[in-house]
């Protein structure tokens, strides 16, 4: 009676060791590709730090990386980064909100219905090939300088993206699974909550990613004219004051900042679309690829 008992909980103890194995390997395979990644810009920085101290670069189009690094310090002490820091990611977060929740809904009506899209969608792609430069003076007239036009200018930066790949998402979900939500007769709320969305969320998560990175590069439009406060304003007094290294200091601060969202959106993609069965890239496994041979 106890020899099933006992092959059962074999079996188990060997499927843990067999997940734990997995999971020693995961996080092997994530920490050679941390490394992996890191490389370029060890190289990039150790590059520019010995052309620094040998006097061939100019310190002042390009402050050296050990300056750079003090000047961050100092700067954190101070409390004045944090406090630049502190109000460039409310106006991101308050822009990337109100934009990006605004492309989704709009996205998704104009995806689902054709005369929401015969109403709105020629209006939406020709205002997105307009340059942000070009109504940034325009939000200025119309909302001063005030804390108003800039969370629009951002979310307008962030609009664009997330309506396009919810819609592209709405549209690329098969008609087969609607025909089969109205054999089920599902709700025009089941169909969005059960099938629409999980079906349209790749491109939904593409679109986050986007409009993410969108939110950042508007911002700094947004801070660049006529700020008080933030990374923006921080880079432009800087460069009136040939600070180089404060300069270079807000540019890292945009690029870490970006590179923080775009990686956590990634994992949420991994979170979320655990059952996509999709390619991964091929690994060279030591051989050459002669793919462009």
């Amino acid at each position: 009676m106890n020899r099933p008992i006992a092959g059962i909980s074999r079996a188990t103890e060997a499927a843990g060791r067999q997940k734990q194995q997995l999971g020693g390997k995961g996080a092997a395979s994530r920490n050679s590709r941390w490394l992996k990644a890191s490389l370029l810009p060890a190289l990039i920085f150790a590059l520019w730090e010995l052309g620094s101290l040998s006097g061939r670069i100019d310190p002042l189009l390009f402050s050296a990386p050990h300056s750079i690094i003090a000047e961050f310090w100092s700067m954190t002490l101070s409390g004045e980064l944090l406090l630049h820091l502190k109000v460039s990611m409310l106006r991101a977060f308050a822009g990337f909100l109100l934009g990006g929740t605004a492309g989704l809904l709009l996205g998704i009506l104009a995806g689902m219905l054709r005369p929401v899209e015969d109403y709105i969608d020629p209006t939406i792609q020709m205002l997105r090939t307009i340059p942000m430069l070009a109504l940034t003076p325009l939000f200025i007239l119309w909302f001063g300088f005030g804390e108003l036009s800039k969370i629009l200018i951002i979310s307008l930066g962030a609009f664009f993206p997330m309506y396009i790949n919810s819609f592209q998402g709405v549209r690329n979900v098969d008609a087969k699974l609607f025909e089969v939500a109205e054999v089920l007769e599902f709700s025009r709320m089941k169909q969005i909550t059960k099938l629409l969305i999980p079906a349209a969320l790749p491109n939904i998560l593409l679109g986050l990613r986007l409009s993410l990175s969108f939110a950042w590069m508007a911002l700094v439009v947004a801070e660049l004219m006529g700020a008080e406060r933030g990374v923006g304003f921080l880079i432009q007094d800087a460069r009136s004051f040939m600070q180089t290294a404060v300069v270079f200091i807000g540019v890292l601060i945009f690029a870490a900042a970006g590179k923080i969202s775009d990686s956590l959106v990634r994992l949420l993609e991994r979170r979320l679309l655990k059952w996509q069965d999709s390619y991964k890239g091929k690994r060279a496994d030591g051989h050459l690829i002669r793919i462009f041979i």
